[in-house]
């Protein structure tokens, strides 16, 4: 009898310990609603705070689209595409996607790559003949009445697709840089032959190959999809890209029909009130089909060419790259020479090398990119992970490009 007591005083106790502090017994927290690895309350501290920048003003609004395991888990519209007349944000809202261009222009580009008309290896003057005898300025500061050398090599394709040409987007803060952006950006061209002629009548900021700086180089490729093909960039991206892909909203041009989806960039004012840009670029009539910016796109259709990539190539059967093609795309290519800690560059995309020196969640072999008007996107193979964020704000900042990552990654609760 004693025993039994003992026994009895022991499972009581341990009944004590167990219970919850409030005394009640039976009760456990609602289990988390998880859809292809991602737990959807996590993943509302991504919505919560899209919605504290747009309730603070500092962006406009925003469309989010996240893919895993191939199954949409996120989709999400916030706040307004115009400030001025405060007009909700749609899903399918159509958006300057600007630099998002290039991974789109790449991909047609290693189309014909694949379909042999080029090597990686070769001369670009081999096909553009104005490409041979390229000259280099010695001081960026003196600008185009600097003096110059001759380039120590031609450029070659692969420089072409890793932006280490010696090409410049016009962005730095040189004379030379200030004198690129006029020549390509403020002066009249009828088309991307001339502006390509244009960029290449000035020097340009280093050897081919020393170097990896941004640059307007997928204009040149975008020139060479017209050169191979024998048909403008716009119609070989709408034939062998966008139809395929069911990507009826993406294009150079806005039809008048649909110009009432498109959201105009905004900006600061100087004082500090989030605006519509007084500048606009044009929704229609743009006849410069580039590679460096210039398409327009929804998130849904971007998330198309997403899933292509991450599928190796394949859409719904059918074979736009081969998986070989992928691979050596989304690899490093320019060994130490991107300077981002913990990232490379393949062809066309920024490639994570180092999880530890990145300082940001995510995994080896994640490949990205973004546009200037902060529209970004990652592709995460390990994980089978897909996210788009798009807005239009200027100036650009990867600052919601980190905070998407940052978001998204932490609510993954299984892995790959």
């Amino acid at each position: 009898m004693k025993n039994i007591k003992s026994l009895s005083t022991l499972l009581f106790l341990l009944l004590i310990l167990v219970m919850p502090a409030n005394g009640q017994t039976g009760t456990t927290a609602p289990p988390s609603v998880t859809i292809s690895g991602i737990d959807k309350a996590r993943l509302n501290r991504y919505d919560d705070f899209l919605k504290k920048e747009i309730n603070e003003r500092r962006i406009p609004g925003a469309v989010s689209y996240i893919m895993r395991r191939g199954e949409i888990v996120h989709e999400a519209a916030y706040g307004y595409s115009n400030l001025a007349d405060r007009t909700p944000i749609q899903q399918e809202q159509l958006f300057h996607i600007m630099s998002m261009t290039k991974p789109i222009v790449t991909a047609a580009f290693m189309m014909l790559y694949e379909e042999g008309y080029f090597l990686l290896t070769d001369p670009v003057s081999k096909y553009l003949p104005q490409f041979k005898d390229l000259r280099v300025a010695k001081d960026l500061d003196q600008g185009t009445n600097g003096e110059t050398e001759p380039a120590n090599s031609e450029i070659t394709i692969t420089q072409l697709l890793t932006h280490t040409a010696g090409f410049s987007h016009g962005l730095g803060r040189t004379k030379l840089d200030n004198e690129i952006a006029k020549a390509l950006y403020s002066e009249p061209h009828k088309d991307i032959e001339s502006r390509v002629n244009a960029m290449i009548k000035l020097p340009l900021i280093g050897h081919p190959g020393d170097q990896w700086n941004y640059s307007a180089s997928p204009d040149v490729l975008a020139l060479l999809i017209e050169h191979f093909s024998g048909m403008t960039t716009a119609k070989f991206l709408k034939e062998r890209i966008f139809d395929p892909l069911e990507m009826k909203d993406t294009g150079y041009n806005i039809s008048k029909e649909n110009k009432r989806r498109w959201m105009p960039v905004h900006n600061l004012d100087k004082q500090g009130n989030l605006v519509n840009s007084k500048t606009q670029l044009p929704t229609e009539g743009n006849t410069i089909y580039g590679g460096t910016h210039g398409l327009f796109s929804s998130a849904s259709d971007y998330m198309k060419f997403c899933q292509m990539l991450l599928n190796k190539g394949q859409y719904k059967g059918k074979h736009l790259l081969s998986p070989k093609t992928v691979d050596i795309m989304t690899m490093n290519q320019v060994g130490d020479l991107y300077e981002a800690p913990g990232q490379g560059f393949g062809l066309g995309f920024g490639v994570t090398t180092d999880l530890a020196a990145s300082k940001t969640l995510g995994s080896v072999g994640q490949y990205y990119w973004s546009g200037a008007y902060c529209t970004y996107f990652f592709i995460d193979p390990k994980e089978e992970l897909i996210v788009i964020l798009m807005s239009q704000l200027q100036p650009y900042s990867n600052y919601y490009g980190d905070k998407m990552r940052q978001m998204v990654y932490q609510s993954l609760i299984t892995k790959y």
